[in-house]
């Protein structure tokens, strides 16, 4: 991230992921994130090497670049190569405690995630650690969020929360807060998208057209190249 850019910063959500490839689900979600909590800005973060992919990903340096092909037309919208550029194994709660170390202080940091991520988050490392770091914000699709959010935390983190102001909102004791969001109701996935490419179907509307030529050129999810 830029120097002004980190002078510019007050409330940012952190948007991780492996995005192979990133498509319009992705970037729809961070932009009505963005709306509803009035964000500053969108920090996307493509995972070097993410703990819960089984499968062979495509290379980070390609996934890096499409997510910023993807988001250059959007002022709000940022890339950060951190875990990139650290290498290893990508963990929510090590990238959290880093941006900490390079934002100011008063930089307020929003982890945006999915429902289905947040109902599996006591499988990430450290987790409980995460709700110190940072407010959390968790979309769902319409009908919209769950009835009873506290339910859907780990019981051992359960102790740790009051409901906020709203019963959408739940209160941490250090004084962080989990939101949760309804947004547009988007059927899109990575898997389906890569599928497609691999069957020499269309793509066009599910992705950026910048990032559809880029993959193409690349041959990134043609059966021969695979996910190199």
């Amino acid at each position: 991230m830029s120097a002004p850019a980190r002078r510019a910063a007050r409330r940012i959500g952190v948007f991780g992921g492996t995005f192979d490839p990133i498509h319009v689900g992705h970037l729809r979600c961070a932009e009505e994130a963005r709306e509803q909590l009035g964000l500053d800005q969108i920090l996307f973060i493509p995972a070097a090497d993410p703990p819960h992919k089984a499968r062979r990903i495509t290379a980070a340096a390609h996934r890096l670049a499409m997510v910023r092909l993807a988001t250059a037309g959007n002022p709000a919208f940022r890339v950060s190569a951190i875990e990139v550029e650290r290498g290893g194994r990508s963990y929510t709660v090590d990238t959290l405690r880093a941006l900490r170390g390079r934002l100011p202080d008063s930089a307020r940091l929003t982890l945006l995630m999915g429902l289905d991520a947040f109902r599996e988050i006591d499988t990430w490392k450290e987790y409980r650690a995460l709700f110190a770091l940072a407010d959390l914000a968790v979309w769902s699709r319409p009908p919209g969020s769950p009835r009873a959010p506290r339910a859907l935390l780990p019981v051992a983190a359960r102790p740790d929360f009051c409901y906020g102001p709203t019963q959408k909102t739940l209160r941490h004791r250090t004084g962080t807060h989990i939101r949760f969001l309804t947004v547009t109701a988007l059927e899109v996935s990575a898997s389906a998208i890569r599928l497609r490419l691999q069957r020499g179907q269309s793509v066009r509307y599910l992705l950026s057209p910048a990032v559809e030529r880029y993959a193409t050129r690349h041959r990134l999810y043609t059966r021969r190249q695979g996910a190199s």
